[in-house]
């Protein structure tokens, strides 16, 4: 499977060096994630779809705009090539060109993983560096874990992500996700067991080295990993 990054200019502490866009194969090409509504980005895709034969549809993982927001724009560019996402009607199982559809929630509630010839394209469910935050609202940070071990069972060789580099070994990729997101639920009960009751002192505990840039997101997946305790009866009053 012919596989070409197209990596937006819209670096930061949360899309690390860009916004990854995949175009994948060729006669026709498929676009994963759009990415930000820049028109050197926008052109760039369009160029390297063009190259390859054609759009045949545009795959996104999620709507946040770092990934969403240039959907118009490279449609436009595209002639209107049809758009396979959740909003549009794509659910888990459906076929979308050469992809099938996994909902992943947790980062986004509207997450989509896009599976093909061995590979995922991830988008924000699982990075090529780093860990992601699970968002309030975004379905629950127990559908996450069971997004990953799906994942994991399909015995994928390779995961495209929304940010960062390719990861080559995705069952060690997926495996270390699922073992960091057990740790820190690990470290938010001992924490609640030695009395910790507040947000600062749950941070302290089980983010004790995140950037200040980042902790606003530590924040809310802190409050994921709370929701999914309170729903297994194993949050304590007070918190």
């Amino acid at each position: 499977m012919e596989v070409l990054l197209v990596r937006a200019a819209n670096p930061s502490a949360f899309t690390l060096s860009g916004t990854n866009t995949w175009v994948v194969g060729r006669d026709p090409a498929w676009v994963v994630d759009p990415g930000p509504a820049l028109d050197q980005h926008q052109d760039a895709v369009a160029e390297a779809v063009a190259a390859r034969g054609g759009a045949g549809g545009i795959a996104l993982t999620h709507d946040h705009p770092d990934h969403a927001e240039g959907l118009g724009a490279l449609r436009s560019r595209l002639g209107g090539a049809p758009v396979g996402a959740l909003c549009s009607g794509l659910r888990d199982g459906d076929g979308f060109g050469p992809f099938d559809a996994l909902h992943v929630p947790g980062h986004a509630a509207d997450h989509l993983v896009f599976v093909a010839a061995g590979a995922a394209f991830t988008g924000d469910a699982v990075l090529g560096e780093g860990s992601v935050f699970i968002a309030p609202g975004g379905g629950s940070l127990g559908a996450y874990l069971d997004g990953l071990r799906r994942l994991r069972a399909l015995r994928l060789q390779r995961l495209y992500p929304g940010h960062g580099p390719v990861v080559e070994d995705a069952a060690a990729k997926l495996d270390e996700y699922i073992a960091h997101r057990l740790d820190r639920e690990r470290r938010i009960v001992a924490a609640l067991d030695a009395g910790a009751r507040t947000e600062d002192e749950l941070l302290a505990a089980a983010w004790d080295g995140v950037p200040e840039a980042l902790r606003v997101p530590a924040g809310w997946t802190l409050q994921a990993h709370l929701e999914k305790l309170r729903a297994e009866g194993r949050l304590p009053d007070g918190v």
